[in-house]
């Protein structure tokens, strides 16, 4: 047995957990479709499963940006990541025996501190420390509203034991043995500093782009307008700049986002939109503009919210040799021969934040 601020904590093998994510998948599922409660099957009762759907409608009071369809939309992609295949195919990969996951003596303490950008962001992190069999101590963002500690409490709910291993941090992060963080570039630099002594990953800013070649479907484009505006663009997954070859009819594009007109209603994306808009134009800069973004030709990776960058090209190749060159800058690349058109905010349990092996990371520090 071990312990954490007092509480027993028995070993519990890796089929329990995956059993218990399995579990929480299905309910995330059953949230994200506003399913009704199916009954005392679902591991909650119909109290605890209307607690946990009410954080979710109520998240857009705490976070504007966390619209409830959007929350749904994230819950549903989640489900995705906890079936079945999907984990036991992810963990296939990891030496996972008792010996070194999950035993006392080799559990750790792992602090987790996680950015509020779009709902759930942190949760793979929870995931992958819960599946290695360490503990957690996490310190949440003030603009989660409140999901990732509705979701820690599901889990508490179902698997009682694997919840014992979850510390949420009021304040200070407390004494931890490693450390995920993930925030901004400055914010990694105190990150750094504060905790360099300690394994550690650190995330900063990244983004991500679409590269077009102009053989494009419209059913294509049409999902690209789930990587530009899911989420109002504010994941590091969120495509921010297209490249498109010098020929591209930009109507094209214009086309098939129409579809995401409403996100214009938004009063936050708005007050961006107007915002730039007006300075840009002060300052003279070239603009398209279709009522709800902004489009500027321009060579920065990063496009201010309520616009998108996108760049000309006369050659792929030297776009991919360019690209290869700010990895460090980018968390995907959409397009033919990379991501598919609408797949970037649909990673999997295997698609790591920064490219950096988070399950191995726990691994070595049993």
């Amino acid at each position: 047995m071990n312990s954490e601020a007092g509480q027993e904590v028995r070993y519990i093998g890796l089929d329990e957990r995956i059993s218990a994510f399995v579990q929480l998948g299905k309910l995330f599922g059953l949230f994200g479709a506003k399913a009704p409660w199916p009954g005392h099957s679902c591991g909650l009762n119909e109290g605890e499963f209307a607690k946990f759907d009410s954080a979710v409608e109520s998240a857009k009071h705490r976070n504007a940006w966390f619209i409830e369809e959007n929350v749904r939309h994230a819950l549903i992609e989640l489900s995705g990541m906890l079936e079945p295949n999907a984990l036991r195919s992810w963990l296939s990969s990891y030496d996972l025996q008792p010996a070194k996951a999950g035993i006392p003596g080799h559990q750790r303490t792992v602090g987790l501190i996680t950015a509020g950008n779009i709902p759930f962001v942190g949760f793979h992190d929870l995931l992958c420390v819960l599946l290695s069999g360490h503990r957690v101590r996490i310190k949440i963002s003030s603009d989660d509203a409140g999901l990732t500690e509705a979701a820690i409490n599901v889990i508490r709910l179902i698997a009682p034991d694997l919840g014992k291993r979850i510390t949420v941090a009021d304040r200070k992060l407390g004494e931890v043995d490693a450390v995920i963080a993930t925030g901004s570039t400055n914010t990694a630099r105190h990150f750094e500093h504060y905790f360099g002594q300690l394994p550690r990953i650190i995330r900063k800013n990244r983004t991500s782009v679409a590269l077009l070649d102009g053989t494009e479907s419209e059913e294509e484009l049409l999902a690209l307008g789930e990587d530009l505006f899911r989420y109002f663009g504010l994941g590091c997954r969120n495509v921010s700049k297209l490249y498109l070859p010098r020929d591209f009819d930009l109507d094209r594009i214009f086309k098939a986002i129409f579809p995401w007109k409403e996100i214009g209603n938004h009063h936050k994306w708005a007050n961006n939109y107007e915002y730039h808009k007006a300075i840009w134009l002060m300052d003279r800069v070239p603009l398209i503009e279709n009522g709800f973004v902004l489009f500027r030709e321009d060579s920065s990776l990063h496009s201010p919210l309520g616009s998108i960058y996108y760049e000309r090209f006369d050659d792929r190749a030297t776009v991919e040799t360019e690209l290869a060159t700010h990895a460090e800058q980018l968390q995907c690349i959409v397009g033919h021969g990379h991501l598919p058109f609408g797949s970037a905010q649909c990673p999997g349990p295997q698609d790591y934040a920064d490219g950096v092996d988070t399950m191995k990371f726990l691994l070595g520090l049993a």
